[in-house]
């Protein structure tokens, strides 16, 4: 964990060590055709709600069209292969979420390396995880729902959108630490899961808050907590795990990222139009509709977001013995 960490230090503080003057007019110009966000999975959860409200805003920001290509697959590292191929010439961007930070450890065996391939470019929010229920499952609480699952013989079974996934991590980490028993089922992104959740294939589900909400507000799912260590204010009735569970705090997080050797002075202005975005009011009033945090700051900024936490969930995925499925 720590050669991960200080390869992405590493590459920050190369990125903004590269002389910018010589090509400020590439800079400027850019992006002079459309530009390609890759998502590692399907449409319709958080990671693919977030890209879209950026892809958006940067395509009214920058003149071109900013286009969201969902590449749903183990776990997003099929999504982020594809960005670590392409060419470096910031015209294919990855949305970076937390997965990829858990990825590096649970995977054995990865086509790439993260820290060297990908080279950070801005933060966008940071959202609660929200563990949510479907309303025919009989539990209102946190304590119930533990209750229930060491006293019916049915197996509960929790959905994610991949293995890797913050989902995932965090119903090993629950199941460990209450000891209780669930069966991961892994889906091809949040989305899918989320249709299966609503329909009552499966019973729980940790997600974003952001892919979500809008299900809870219109009472299509339960919450039963938040999983920060503090109370979120887009669902300030609902309490965390860790009243419940002391030591248990999980949240997603979305970034951008593009390949390795993309020139300084694109990444430094994807940097600060991401920035601009993250200070307009109408960006950021729907970000924090979806329970998010803004995470505004430099690409050295987020390699080092990217950096802790994938020496942090190293040793959860460690500790929980978690697997890809």
């Amino acid at each position: 964990m720590k050669l991960l960490r200080r390869n992405f230090l590493h590459l920050a503080a190369t990125t903004a060590a590269l002389p910018a003057l010589p090509t400020i007019a590439r800079g400027q110009a850019y992006p002079t055709r459309p530009v390609r966000i890759i998502v590692g999975f399907a449409a319709g959860g958080g990671a693919d709600t977030t890209a879209r409200l950026m892809g958006q805003w940067l395509s009214e920001r920058l003149g071109q069209q900013f286009i969201i290509e969902n590449r749903p697959g183990a776990g997003s590292n099929i999504g982020a292969e594809a960005v670590t191929k392409a060419a470096a010439d910031g015209y294919t961007l990855l949305l970076v979420t937390t997965a990829n930070a858990i990825n590096a450890t649970l995977y054995d065996k990865l086509n790439f390396d993260f820290a060297r391939d990908i080279a950070s470019v801005a933060g966008i929010m940071r959202v609660p995880n929200v563990m949510e229920v479907n309303p025919s499952l009989p539990v209102k609480t946190i304590p119930e729902f533990i209750a229930y699952a060491k006293s019916n013989t049915r197996t509960l079974n929790y959905a994610s959108g991949g293995s890797g996934t913050t989902a995932h991590v965090a119903g090993e980490l629950f199941r460990n630490l209450t000891g209780i028993n669930m069966q991961h089922v892994p889906y091809r992104g949040i989305g899918p899961a989320l249709t299966d959740l609503l329909g009552g294939q499966v019973q729980v589900m940790f997600d974003a808050m952001s892919g979500s909400i809008e299900h809870i507000r219109a009472g299509r799912l339960r919450a039963l907590a938040v999983t920060t260590a503090a109370r979120s204010e887009a669902l300030p009735d609902v309490p965390t795990v860790s009243e419940f569970v002391p030591g248990f705090e999980v949240s997603q997080w979305y970034g951008v990222g593009v390949p390795k050797n993309t020139p300084a002075d694109i990444i430094g202005r994807l940097n600060k139009e991401i920035n601009v975005g993250l200070a307009d009011p109408r960006l950021k009033v729907r970000l924090a509709d979806l329970g998010g945090t803004v995470l505004v700051g430099s690409p050295a900024d987020f390699g080092k977001l990217i950096a802790d936490e994938t020496e942090k969930w190293g040793k959860v995925v460690k500790s929980s013995g978690a697997k890809p499925d």
